[in-house]
C-alpha cells in the first residue's frame, strides 16, 4: 500500500493528537463513535506502522474542534527537531524527524454529522489560516482540504485558500446503508458504477473554473461502494446503536458486486489520472475493508483481489481509450455493460487491458481495437460461481484470481459474465 490516511474519518474531528503521545496516556471518550479510545496507538505508533509496511503516512487533522495552531504544532512534532514539539518527539524516543509529507485539513467538515462542522464562509478562511501556520513550520509539506464535487462549497474554498493547497479531498460511498443494513443487489450496484467518474469530472470542472486545474490535484481519500452501517451516527438527539456496527463484518455482503464496482472506480481514477493523484479505500481492515481479520486468520474479500490485481498486474502508463458498449438496463436506469482501461509499458511493447463485464448472466464479446491480434494471450480473471459469490472463513477461496489463456480472434475476446479480466498483449515492434 503506497499511502495510509489516519486518524480519521469522523473520529478526527474531536481528536487531539497530544493525547496520543508520550509514556503517560489517558483514555478519552470518542464523541464521534461513542466508544472509549485508549490512546495506545498515537502518532509515533502510526508512523512506525507505516514504515513497517512501506506506506507513506497521510495525517488528517482536527478541523472540527481543533485549531490552526494545534494542526501546525502537529507538523512541528512530526517534522522538526527544534521547538517545543520537535523537542518533545525527540524526548519521546524518536530522534529522527518523521518527515510526514501529506497533511489534510479536516474531514467532511461540510456535513452536519461532523463534529465542529463549518459553514461555507467559515471553511475557506479556516483552511487558509491553518495552511499558513502549517506551511510556516514546514514548506515542503503537501496540503489537502475537505471538499466536494459541489461549486457552492468548493469554489469559495479555492478562492480563499487555493494558493496553499496541493489537493482537494473528495469522498464517495454509493450504497447508502447508515440506518438500514440492506445491501443493494448486484444489478443495482452495477448501475452505480458510473457515479464516481461523474463526481471526478464535476470536481475537475470546479478546478478549471477557479484556475487551479493545472496545480491542484484530486484525492479521492475515502471511497467504497457501501458506506458503513452505523445507525444513529450524526443524530445527536438519538443514541448510536454501537452493537449494530458488528454487522459490517458480515463477509456475505462483499460479493462480486463490490469487486466489479471497485474495478470500475479504479478505472475512473486512472482514466483521469492527470487530475486524480490519490485514492484511499476506506477502511482497510474489517468493517468494509478488503481484509477481514479474525482470531484464526485472514479472509481476503473480493475487493482485496481487485486491489491486488490493479497494484501488480497493470502497466505504468495509462492510454486514452474510446469505449463503445451495449447498455445494461434495470427499470429506467442504465449504464454501459463494459468498462475498460488500457495501460502499457514505456516502449508500448506490452499492453495490459482491464475489462469489466457488469452483466450478471451473459458473456460479452469485446473488440479490443487491435485487429492484428489473432492468437492466444495470457490473462487473469476474477469471477465467482454467481454474481453474489463472496469469500468467508469456511470458503476463503470461492472468489480468487485465476490465470487463463484467452483466445483472441481478429482482435476480439469474450469476457465471461460478472467478471474482471486483465489481458497482457505483447505487440511486436
Amino acid at each position: 500500500m503506497p499511502v495510509v490516511r489516519w486518524p480519521g474519518g469522523c473520529f478526527v474531528s474531536s481528536y487531539h493528537w497530544l493525547d496520543g503521545t508520550g509514556k503517560h496516556r489517558t483514555p478519552v471518550y470518542d464523541k464521534a463513535w461513542h466508544v472509549e479510545d485508549p490512546n495506545t496507538f498515537g502518532t509515533d505508533e502510526y508512523i512506525a506502522w507505516c514504515r513497517k509496511i512501506g506506506a507513506e503516512p497521510f495525517i488528517c487533522t482536527n478541523a472540527g474542534t481543533g485549531t490552526p495552531e494545534e494542526m501546525s504544532d502537529w507538523v512541528e512534532y512530526c517534522n522538526l527537531n527544534i521547538g517545543k514539539y520537535g523537542r518533545m518527539r525527540v524526548a519521546n524516543g524518536h530522534p529522527e524527524a518523521h518527515n510526514v509529507k501529506y497533511w489534510s485539513i479536516g474531514n467532511e467538515n461540510y456535513g452536519p454529522w461532523e463534529l465542529g462542522a463549518k459553514t461555507v464562509d467559515e471553511w475557506g478562511y479556516l483552511v487558509r489560516e491553518s495552511a499558513k501556520l502549517m506551511l510556516s513550520v514546514d514548506q515542503s509539506i503537501e496540503l489537502f482540504a475537505a471538499a466536494m464535487a459541489d461549486e457552492k462549497w468548493t469554489v469559495p474554498l479555492l478562492e480563499r485558500a487555493g494558493q496553499y493547497l496541493s489537493y482537494v479531498s473528495i469522498h464517495g460511498y454509493w450504497d447508502f446503508m447508515v440506518e438500514e443494513n440492506i445491501p443493494s443487489d448486484f444489478l443495482t450496484c452495477m448501475l452505480k458504477t458510473t457515479k464516481p467518474e461523474e463526481q471526478i469530472q464535476h470536481t475537475i470542472s470546479i478546478l478549471k473554473k477557479t484556475g487551479h486545474d493545472k496545480r491542484i490535484k484530486i484525492a479521492f481519500d475515502e471511497w467504497n461502494l457501501r458506506n458503513w452501517h452505523h445507525p444513529g451516527h450524526g443524530q445527536h438527539l438519538k443514541g448510536q446503536d454501537v452493537k449494530a456496527r458488528d454487522k459490517n463484518d458480515d463477509n456475505s455482503v462483499y460479493t462480486m458486486a463490490d469487486a466489479l464496482f471497485s474495478a470500475c472506480f479504479l478505472n475512473s481514477c486512472l482514466r483521469n489520472s492527470d487530475h486524480v493523484a490519490m485514492a484511499c479505500m476506506a477502511p482497510v481492515v474489517n468493517t468494509r475493508g478488503p481484509l477481514f481479520v479474525h482470531p484464526e486468520g485472514i479472509v481476503k474479500r473480493t475487493t482485496y483481489h481487485v486491489m491486488q490485481l490493479y497494484a501488480n498486474k497493470l502497466q505504468p502508463n495509462v492510454l486514452p481509450v474510446s469505449l463503445e458498449s451495449d447498455i445494461l438496463t434495470n427499470g429506467k436506469e442504465s449504464v454501459p455493460v463494459v468498462d475498460a482501461l488500457v495501460t502499457c509499458n514505456d516502449d508500448k511493447s506490452l499492453f495490459s487491458i482491464a475489462i469489466v463485464n457488469k452483466d450478471p448472466k451473459n458473456a460479452v464479446e469485446c473488440n479490443l481495437g487491435m485487429e492484428a491480434i489473432d492468437n492466444s494471450v495470457d490473462g487473469v480473471i476474477l469471477s465467482g460461481d454467481s454474481p453474489d459469490a463472496f469469500n468467508d472463513i469456511d470458503t476463503p477461496n470461492r472468489v480468487v484470481p485465476r490465470s487463463v489463456q484467452m483466445t483472441v480472434e481478429a482482435g476480439k475476446v469474450t469476457v465471461p459474465a460478472h467478471s474482471l479480466l486483465i489481458l497482457n498483449v505483447n505487440v511486436k515492434k
